[in-house]
């Protein structure tokens, strides 16, 4: 079975694999565009991420305080698996029916914030570490969707950061990044 959030993340997904596969143990103290990030910190919030929103799929509440070092032993290969996990949990239709026991959503929009995590934050390390990126532009637009529907509540929150005002590129992924808070041109040089 699939649905649109698994279908999204089967998009989207590999290519945040490929580019976790893709960072050198030397750049894991880069800064990122999450200004409180390291690299090393960006991927443990991501594996927290795809591993929580694995039990909020089978609506389960999760602990967000606990701050487990995944990057040990093994860890890329870790996080593909696990990405793998999270795109079939939220491949069952019951996943996407009710409200999240753990978030307090609708259980649809909990699955657009793992996809909205995944790519954005797949984009975060892209950037860090020197990598090409890119996203589906049906994931895309998924997203810019679901990301100007939380923005105010996320900023509020601290989730995403005052929003950037995208240069008019046409570029859709720039617009949706702009929406999270982030500059599409940041780099890492200081």
């Amino acid at each position: 079975m699939s649905t649109k959030t698994s279908d999204l993340l089967t998009a989207a997904a590999p290519q945040a694999v490929t580019v976790v596969r893709g960072i050198s143990d030397d750049q894991l103290d880069l800064p990122t565009p999450c200004q409180e990030y390291t690299v090393r910190d960006l991927l443990n919030h991501l594996f927290q991420v795809v591993v929580n929103f694995q039990e909020l799929a089978a609506r389960r509440s999760v602990d967000w305080s606990a701050q487990p070092d995944f990057v040990t032993d093994g860890w890329r290969d870790r996080f593909a698996d696990e990405t793998g996990r999270v795109v079939q949990a939220w491949s069952d239709p019951s996943a996407l029916e009710g409200v999240s026991a753990g978030m307090g959503m609708p259980q649809e929009v909990v699955g657009g914030m793992v996809l909205l995590d995944v790519t954005v934050h797949g984009w975060d390390l892209a950037r860090s570490t020197g990598q090409p990126y890119q996203v589906d532009p049906a994931v895309v637009a998924e997203l810019t969707a679901l990301a100007a529907r939380l923005a105010p509540t996320a900023r509020e929150r601290g989730v995403f950061g005052a929003a950037v005002e995208p240069a008019d590129t046409g570029d859709d992924l720039a617009h949706l990044l702009c929406l999270t808070g982030r500059d599409p041109a940041w780099s890492p040089a200081v």
